[in-house]
């Protein structure tokens, strides 16, 4: 199989909200069409969900000090985000509605996760955040510069190291469910575990680059307005995926 094939077959983008006819599909419209500055302006708009409801779970926690009680809302959070994930790439047009939905059940998640390890580790969570903040960025200035450009080679790798890093958790996660202790490097404080966050940590960066050029692709094709929040949406499901990423790779080394 050449790379141009294997790259009609997997995508273009290692995010599932982006594959190589996301825009292409939408056609060209008359009168409002998708932009930069909108796409920028509803995703600061979908973290500022994601924010608000975080800090109910993050509050709930700290105020009962019992991971118990935040829990049940933090997995369902996971769960209803997954859902409405889904929902938002298979109807694009329902992106306005759902975007926001996925972005406050994902706060409801992370604001749960973030509080028990920074009871466990605390000022992770502040170090997590600028460090995801940090990258976005720093590889969106890269990418302006044309210092990181994506190639079909590198459209390629990424795309291919993604797909290896969700089949790798889908397995420890099966394993996990039958009483197996998993695979054990994922969850490792060694320097192969270290190693191995390291190397998810920065394929899910090199993502940010992807979604940054569908992003900009759909602007200059003239896609309908309501892709806006499309492309917002991709770009929270990256960066959700960075930050935990970073809160894993944080806690690993703070356990040394």
């Amino acid at each position: 199989m050449s790379k141009h094939n294997a790259l009609q077959m997997f995508g273009r983008s290692g995010n599932p909200a982006l594959n190589d006819n996301t825009f292409m599909n939408e056609g060209r419209v008359m009168g409002q069409t998708m932009t930069l500055q909108g796409t920028v302006n509803k995703t600061g708009f979908l973290l500022g969900i994601l924010v608000l409801t975080a800090v109910y779970t993050w509050n709930l926690f700290f105020q009962t000090g019992n991971p118990a009680a935040v829990m049940p809302i933090a997995i369902g959070g996971a769960i209803g985000g997954f859902i409405m994930a889904l929902v938002t790439i298979f109807k694009k047009t329902w992106s306005p509605i759902t975007a926001p939905i996925y972005a406050a059940l994902e706060g409801l998640f992370l604001g749960g996760i973030s509080a028990i390890f920074e009871y466990q580790y605390p000022g992770i969570v502040i170090q997590a955040t600028g460090l995801t903040l940090g990258t976005l960025a720093s590889l969106l200035v890269l990418y302006k510069l044309g210092i990181i450009k994506p190639t079909e080679n590198f459209r390629l790798m990424i795309v291919s190291a993604t797909m290896g890093i969700g089949v790798l958790y889908l397995i420890s996660m099966i394993m996990n469910m039958f009483g197996s202790t998993g695979i054990g490097f994922i969850h490792s404080n060694g320097l192969f575990g270290i190693g191995f966050s390291l190397f998810v940590v920065a394929i899910a960066a090199l993502n940010l680059v992807l979604d940054f050029d569908f992003i900009e692709q759909g602007a200059e094709m003239g896609a309908p307005k309501y892709m806006e929040w499309f492309g917002a949406f991709s770009l929270m499901v990256t960066l959700i995926w960075l930050y935990l990423e970073m809160l894993r790779l944080l806690a690993k080394l703070r356990s040394r």
